[in-house]
């Protein structure tokens, strides 16, 4: 599938209403910034889906058809994601979360830690790619060190995680971008100073990968995590490290199962209808980008034409938020995602939430797993309004929901 050009962002042509045409969800009416969560999934997506489940299938191998063909969706989808993030597809891992993915590494990796290792997690991050190290380190008897951003910039420095590396650091666990706020950390940078000394880096890429072009290598991430349905994909988990460092790991697993690499981390069946969906979503990202070149190129083309075009939606967002009276907005940071968080002085965010949701305007209320970094802005666990752009967001949702939020402040 290839969009057809209309209008121009950096160079590219991106044509938001022949994208969401694309999109069944969206004819009903609704506008969705609810993205941050979970995205809406186009056509193409749901046709492989549902091509893969009505197809000759069965356990992977190369004897019967069945067999190929479950075995060639997995192939597919790991040089999809490969392509997307810039990453080797021997060390692509599937399953059911990023967070269960995390978990799964963090217990191999916490193996060889003991008392006097040290692990740093950041308060920006979602607990995500929190709680599974803490646990680990817990277990191990290894030390936990936090990393701070800046409450009043929301900014997360390179040198907010060099305040707490040691020569005893283990790993670093840092976001490639807030869920809750946007910010956007020097990762590329802070991976220098991990493995300066020593360590190695966990990114969850989670929210990033969704606005952004990726490359694992050029960021330095040992580790990264990623959702296909954070990018107009089905509900599954994406692992990417380096083969080598995938090999030195021996994850808990059943005997007769594989002990290859990337195998031996997919513990029971994979959901090769789920794979085939990830791999239509990299595809129709790909097919937004107009011309020739390998999918890598297509891909990054469309990315940073979509990071263009969403930047500059957000800039027509944060500009109609700021006018409303009382209105308090959280994404500061110079380098940020389309992730917008508002709060209302004396008035709960829930109460707006559940407001628009009656006029068809989807942006949720909470802290969205970011419990750390909802505590550190001093918003509990309670947090704020999340309004997320998408590659399907327009001018038309966002004065929507400018529209609601007038209608609810002057009536509340």
């Amino acid at each position: 599938m290839q969009i057809s050009p209309v209008g121009n962002v950096g160079g590219m042509s991106y044509d938001v209403a022949a994208v969401r045409a694309q999109f069944p969800a969206l004819r009903a009416g609704t506008a969705h910034f609810d993205g941050p969560g979970g995205t809406q999934v186009p056509e193409p997506v749901a046709r492989a889906v549902a091509a893969t489940l009505t197809s000759p299938i069965s356990n992977r191998g190369r004897t019967t058809a069945a067999e190929r063909t479950a075995d060639d969706v997995v192939t597919a989808a790991r040089s999809a994601l490969a392509d997307l993030l810039g990453a080797d597809p021997r060390g692509v891992v599937f399953g059911r979360s990023a967070t269960a993915l995390t978990f799964d590494v963090s217990r191999a990796l916490a193996a060889g830690w003991g008392p006097g290792d040290e692990v740093v997690v950041s308060r920006l991050d979602h607990d995500a790619n929190v709680r599974p190290w803490v646990i680990a380190a817990g277990a191990a008897g290894a030390t936990v060190r936090w990393a701070a951003f800046d409450p009043a910039t929301g900014e997360l420095t390179a040198d907010d995680v060099s305040e707490v590396l040691t020569d005893r650091t283990r790993l670093v666990a840092v976001t490639g971008a807030s869920n809750l706020i946007g910010t956007r950390p020097p990762v590329a940078e802070i991976a220098g100073r991990v493995h300066a000394a020593g360590a190695l880096l966990a990114v969850d890429g989670v929210h990033l990968t969704a606005h952004a072009p990726v490359d694992v290598a050029a960021l330095g991430a040992d580790l990264y995590t990623c959702s296909p349905y954070k990018f107009l994909g089905p509900h599954c988990g994406v692992l990417a490290a380096g083969p080598a460092l995938l090999e030195s790991l021996a994850p808990a697993k059943l005997l007769p199962s594989s002990d290859d690499v990337p195998e031996r981390f997919e513990l029971g069946t994979l959901p090769y209808e789920l794979l085939a969906g990830t791999t239509a979503a990299v595809d129709f990202l790909a097919g937004l980008a107009p011309g020739g070149g390998t999918r890598r190129a297509r891909l990054l083309r469309a990315m940073a034409a979509i990071e263009e075009y969403e930047d500059d939606l957000r800039g027509h967002l944060e500009e109609g938020l700021a006018a409303l009276p009382g209105v308090r907005l959280w994404s500061r940071a110079a380098h940020r995602t389309p992730t917008v968080l508002a709060t209302f002085d004396g008035r709960d965010a829930a109460d707006a939430y559940r407001f628009l949701a009656e006029r068809g305007v989807n942006a949720p209320a909470g802290s969205f797993y970011a419990i750390e970094a909802s505590r550190w802005l001093g918003l509990g666990d309670t947090g704020g309004l999340r309004i997320g752009l998408a590659p399907y967001s327009d001018r038309d949702d966002v004065e929507r929901l400018l529209t609601g939020l007038r209608e609810w402040l002057a009536v509340h």
